[in-house]
């Protein structure tokens, strides 16, 4: 009977769309979070009767066909990279992107990488690096005997050094900007991977054309909402049980003919 093989892959969508849900809503106060969403596509049909066909010889083709459909699959989960709200935290190395573009990270083994959360600080050698020590590029050497570090909306970096007047340049924040942001490949710890989907990044300056704008003292927020997550979640559970009870009423169906041939 198909419709246990039809309301099995129904059950298996489903899930992975709870999954998805779930995943949301864990990192719903994760900086810079991107809620995702599981997009599904019908499976191959079978042709009971086809359309187009006359019926007899001369005579008019049969306007409508016999179509069984044969379930449903993932067809992907999507990024939706949506501009989170902007979250005051008053600390001078915490910068947020108020539009699109991404900053370079240098990874593990050297990767270059790409994140939004900019709640950054300095490790041993006073260099601006990411909250699990990845460097930041270009590279920005703060001063020992800085007393405070000002980030201005273009990304300039500068430090007000104990003794001197004018505060010091220390060097610009650069931005990279992807064709298709939602290529990218996520790979943890708020970093994303360039891939062929996403196409070369683009570098440039914040507040260029194309780009945001860096706001010092802000984090960016999840984008999650969990209102609209509460809703997809009971909209998967009530689609997985009705598949669920598919299932039990074709195994009644089987059975009753079962009973029958005995």
């Amino acid at each position: 009977m198909k419709a246990l093989a039809i309301a099995a892959t129904g059950m298996s969508a489903q899930q992975t769309n709870v999954e998805v849900v779930a995943n949301n809503i864990a990192n719903m106060n994760t900086t810079s979070f991107k809620r995702s969403q599981a997009e599904f596509s019908d499976l191959l049909y079978q042709a009971e009767r086809l359309q187009g066909v006359p019926n007899r010889g001369g005579e008019d083709p049969v306007p409508e066909g016999a179509q069984l459909g044969l379930g449903v699959r993932t067809a992907g989960i999507r990024k939706l990279h949506a501009q989170g709200s902007l979250t005051n935290t008053g600390n001078q190395f915490d910068v947020a992107l108020d539009g699109r573009g991404w900053f370079e990270i240098t990874g593990p083994d050297d990767e270059t990488l790409f994140t939004r959360a900019g709640s950054f600080n300095k490790n041993a050698d006073g260099r601006l690096v990411t909250i699990d020590g990845y460097a930041v590029e270009p590279a920005i050497i703060i001063p020992q005997e800085t007393i405070e570090v000002v980030v201005n909306e273009s990304g300039q970096v500068y430090a007000k050094v104990d003794g001197e007047m004018t505060p010091r340049e220390l060097g610009q924040l650069t931005l990279s900007n992807f064709a298709n942001d939602v290529g990218l490949e996520p790979v943890g710890g708020n970093l994303f991977r360039e891939t062929e989907a996403s196409g070369t990044p683009v570098t440039g300056v914040a507040g260029d054309p194309g780009f945001g704008v860096v706001r010092q003292g802000y984090l960016e927020s999840s984008n999650v909402d969990p209102v609209k997550e509460i809703t997809a979640l009971i909209s998967a559970q009530r689609g997985y049980e009705m598949n669920s009870k598919v299932m039990k009423a074709a195994d009644e169906m089987a059975g009753t003919v079962t009973n029958g041939i005995r």
